[in-house]
């Protein structure tokens, strides 16, 4: 049994949306005049980036490092710097993507490119950000139906325990203005930002790259400044210890002069070997200080910027002319749907 297919006669088709063509004329014009205020109402944006060139390193920081350098003072090697970073290049788009680190943003100073006035960013979202007559009603609705923004300036900003609505909200506008990507091959990370002014997102690119080096290099250093500042406070003890030992053996010494008793022998050797140890306890401590701080130089990594973030001249959002056309054309589909349907129903097609 041969099944019945229904075959769309094309040039039929044609000729009947061809023969209305005033009628898809008015529905280009309606939908010229919709796409026009759609294009008109839509903020434009701009997109400035940063590209940088992390330096890779193989040398983790932890327990395993540490087991490492105590364990070669006797000859063994456990392998321990072989451990990789545990934050690498890949994961540094989850941390632009924390609660905390987009919250940190709040805080920055920005200036717009009309208007020198410094102010900080969660000000500049809040009340320059330019929005579409058609958000109003849920805006609007959402005010009321939430609690106010526990944003305060004076107490240190949002109570990360207690995000109102509209503060989430600003959080995952932000997630979607800020981008950071890693190229799996060669590890380059950029680092793109998008807002209504291009001085802004220049601004905030620039300090997004710079808070990213400096989130980095506090994990990288941060058990070798550890290190550092515990053997720095110990140099110091041991100094303290030598200084004390030395004033006792030299006021033993000078209040005994000639003296030739065998216990007096013992007793300065006793005092000179105390102050040999301290010496030699003070000079270790300086040291490991030294090699702490040595430490502290070779993890800090180095960034290398290929590209420096730019204020933008052209806007990176949709162009107002492709919207205006996109209205229209959806209008005339619309509109040929409409013509079609009503000549199906009525048996002409």
């Amino acid at each position: 049994m041969e099944k019945k297919t229904k075959e769309i006669d094309v040039v039929a088709v044609f000729k009947v949306l061809l023969a209305q063509w005033r009628f898809l004329a008015r529905f280009a014009g309606i939908g010229a005049v919709l796409g026009v205020i759609v294009a008109l109402c839509t903020p434009k944006t701009f997109t400035a980036g940063v590209t940088l060139a992390p330096e890779m390193s193989s040398g983790g920081i932890g327990l395993s490092g540490n087991l490492a350098d105590m364990a070669s003072n006797f000859g063994i090697d456990i392998g321990g710097n072989s451990a990789m970073d545990a934050i690498y290049p890949e994961l540094y788009p989850d941390i632009f993507a924390t609660t905390d680190f987009l919250l940190s943003l709040y805080d920055v100073p920005v200036r717009l490119k009309e208007d020198n006035t410094e102010k900080k960013y969660i000000e500049h979202l809040k009340k320059d950000f330019k929005m579409p007559f058609w958000t109003y009603p849920k805006i609007w609705l959402a005010q009321l139906m939430t609690p106010k923004d526990t944003y305060n300036p004076k107490k240190g900003g949002v109570d990360p325990f207690k995000i109102s609505k509209e503060d989430n909200d600003i959080i995952e506008g932000m997630r979607g203005c800020i981008i950071c990507t890693v190229d799996k091959k060669t590890s380059i990370i950029t680092i793109s930002v998008t807002d209504q002014d291009p001085l802004v997102a220049a601004i905030m690119a620039d300090t997004l790259q710079h808070r990213l080096q400096q989130y980095i290099t506090t994990y990288r250093t941060k058990k070798a400044t550890i290190d550092y500042e515990f053997y720095k406070k110990l140099s110091r003890e041991m100094r303290r210890d030598y200084e004390r030992a030395r004033e006792v053996y030299t006021s033993f010494a000078d209040a005994n002069q000639g003296v030739q008793l065998q216990s007096y022998q013992v007793k300065i050797e006793e005092l000179e070997n105390t102050m040999q140890l301290k010496y030699d306890n003070y000079r270790n401590s300086l040291e490991l200080m030294r090699q702490a701080h040595t430490k502290i130089q070779e993890r800090t990594p180095a960034f290398v910027m290929m590209e420096r973030p730019i204020m933008p001249n052209k806007p990176s959002s949709t162009p107002r002319s492709l919207i205006v056309l996109l209205w229209i054309f959806l209008a005339i589909m619309g509109g040929s749907g409409w013509v079609l349907y009503k000549k199906q129903r009525s048996g002409a097609l």
